[in-house]
């Protein structure tokens, strides 16, 4: 692989093939900064990693030089602001162990999500804030405890889509804690103004993703696979006015390709130096 010197690495393309451990072997040789785990059975799930293997996991990783920065789980399979209580009692208990295991390998961060709504049908917006709001309530002590944090990621499918909107409804909760991931892909996909949306969650950004995607098919696909218009992302990022991680979030059936290869792209069109993974 090319050096992925400047990029933190996600694990998302690796989780249905191999385990965290091989994961955090292939790409701490790749000079890159970091990694984004993705908990998911199989590849690492919390009920499946005892006490003495999560000390190892970050051992290794952090012998290597490769930091596990961030904990994300997918966010199709919960839901903190559903409509039934059962989903909405089982999504935080799901979340409650991802905080713990964050905490037991040094991860800075929890990626969540705010929560879907019902596409046809959807439960009023301030209902809706409630539920995440009360999610908020049981996921910080929890996590201030692990000694990790959370972050919000910006998802086309959540009731908080766009950079606006989840700033509003976390500055009226008030937690100055509480971080944002921006991811441009998700942005791009709902059309919104990517340098806008950056300038917005400035105060609480902690984490940029970044991939590919077109408006008209949902993906993270490797650079220069969608319809983003990169220039104008690199510009984004530059402007920002932040100096925050940057984590290739490349999802394909042949990563060990894409992955480096989007890389390149980003160096190619200048896409400036990330902040430091720890």
């Amino acid at each position: 692989m090319v050096d992925l010197k400047g990029f933190l690495v996600n694990s998302y393309a690796y989780t249905v093939t191999v385990d965290a451990t091989a994961f955090l072997r292939t790409y701490a040789k790749t000079g890159a900064e970091g990694a984004e785990l993705m908990v998911y059975p199989g590849h690492l799930w919390p009920t499946d990693i005892d006490a003495d293997a999560r000390t190892a996991l970050r051992r290794l990783a952090e012998d290597a030089g490769f930091p596990i920065v961030t904990v994300n789980m997918p966010n199709v399979d919960i839901n903190v602001a559903a409509a039934a209580p059962g989903m909405r009692a089982y999504s935080l208990s799901q979340l409650e162990a991802v905080v713990d295991l964050a905490g037991d390998l040094g991860a800075r961060g929890v990626v969540i999500g705010p929560g879907k709504p019902n596409p046809l049908l959807p439960a009023p917006r301030e209902q809706m804030i409630g539920w995440f709001f009360k999610a908020l309530d049981r996921l910080l002590p929890a996590a201030t405890a692990a000694g990790t944090e959370l972050w919000v990621e910006n998802m086309p499918f959540a009731f908080l889509p766009d950079a606006d909107g989840m700033m509003i409804v976390l500055d009226n909760y008030g937690a100055d804690e509480v971080g944002i991931v921006y991811d441009i892909a998700n942005a791009h996909f709902i059309a919104e103004d990517l340098r806008a949306g950056l300038e917005r969650v400035g105060p609480r950004l902690k984490l940029v993703h970044v991939s590919d995607t077109t408006r008209a098919r949902y993906l993270h696909a490797p650079i220069g696979n969608g319809d983003l218009n990169l220039d104008e992302a690199v510009e984004a990022y530059a402007r920002a006015g932040r100096d925050v991680p940057v984590v290739l979030e490349i999802i394909s059936g042949t990563p060990d390709a894409d992955i480096p290869a989007s890389a390149q792209r980003l160096r190619e069109a200048n896409w400036p130096d990330g902040g430091p993974a720890g």
